[in-house]
């Protein structure tokens, strides 16, 4: 469920932490995300080809992980925040039947412009599926 209250710039500090959220990752989510993002690669909806592939099952697409990355700190920041910067980078594969949690810190605020940076991380059984930071203006 989205917050329906926006964090306040002079709210936030350095070292704050986001709430923990825990994605189940599943064939639909992952088909489903592929498909949304127009990516029809194999390796995403077809689990006879992944496994040709090398891989054990299909694997979320790079574009979902941005979705849901965004998902995880706009979810904390609230509906008023303007995403600025989003950056990241993929680890090690999401695959269905496992959890992605997401975890965040803020790591700096500039007044000026009345922005901030989360660092974040979604980590499944296997480590880090991806890591990076999100800039926000906050009003």
């Amino acid at each position: 469920m989205t917050s329906q209250n926006t964090r306040r710039f002079d709210e936030v500090r350095p070292g704050d932490s986001l709430p923990e959220l825990a994605v189940p990752i599943t064939v639909a989510l992952i088909a489903s995300g592929a498909i949304a993002t127009r990516d029809y690669f194999p390796g995403h909806h077809d689990k006879d080809a992944a496994r040709a592939l090398g891989s054990p099952h299909v694997f979320m697409n790079i574009l979902t992980t941005s979705g849901l990355a965004q998902r995880y700190v706009e979810e904390w920041a609230g509906p008023a925040a303007v995403f600025k910067d989003l950056r990241i980078k993929l680890g090690a594969p999401n695959y269905p039947g496992d959890t992605m949690t997401f975890t965040g810190e803020v790591t700096h605020a500039d007044a000026d412009s009345r922005t901030v940076v989360v660092s974040l991380k979604g980590k499944n059984s296997m480590g880090n599926h991806v890591t990076g930071t999100a800039t926000l203006a906050l009003p």
